[in-house]
């Protein structure tokens, strides 16, 4: 069986969250979903992280705007980036729940979107995260609330 590839592996094995976050933010290698998403990361911090990217007819749905799953996975990603970030090199998570709200359509013209997921509280065994996604001018597109599981590897 082959093994499921992990950038994380391939750039920074064996380093904290927070160095693995750091080196994906400078690496010209992209995680697989933010390739089809036409995303990247902008801001690496602890217990913080920031993706942006300009949604496109690539991320439509069939009613006129962009999906509520480009958003909703743009909302999970840095709410598991930003728990990435505090963790040790031997611990991994995962996503339990996310609740995601729209505030406002999302289109082509809206222009460049960032999501800023940041952790809220982190324990030895699960995070809470929050993250939201504005337009460049700081207007609140779409919010979401999510709770990771710790894991050692």
């Amino acid at each position: 069986m082959e093994k499921p590839l992990s950038l994380i592996d391939e750039v920074a094995a064996g380093l904290s969250g927070l160095e693995q976050m750091q080196i994906l933010l400078n690496s010209p290698k992209k995680v697989g979903i933010f390739e089809s998403l036409k995303i990247e990361f902008s801001e690496v911090a602890k217990g913080r992280v920031v993706v942006a990217g300009i949604p496109g007819s690539h991320a439509y749905n069939p009613i006129g705007t962009v999906h509520g799953g480009y958003a909703a996975t743009m909302l999970d990603s840095v709410c598991g980036c930003a728990t990435h970030t505090m963790l040790q090199a031997n611990q991994g998570y995962t996503t339990l729940e996310l609740k995601v709200a729209y505030h406002r359509p999302i289109t082509k013209e809206t222009g460049q979107v960032r999501a800023i997921g940041e952790v809220m509280s982190v324990g030895r065994r699960v995070a809470f995260t929050e993250a939201r996604i504005v337009d460049s001018n700081d207007k609140l597109l779409a919010s979401a609330t999510s709770t990771l599981l710790i894991m050692e590897k």
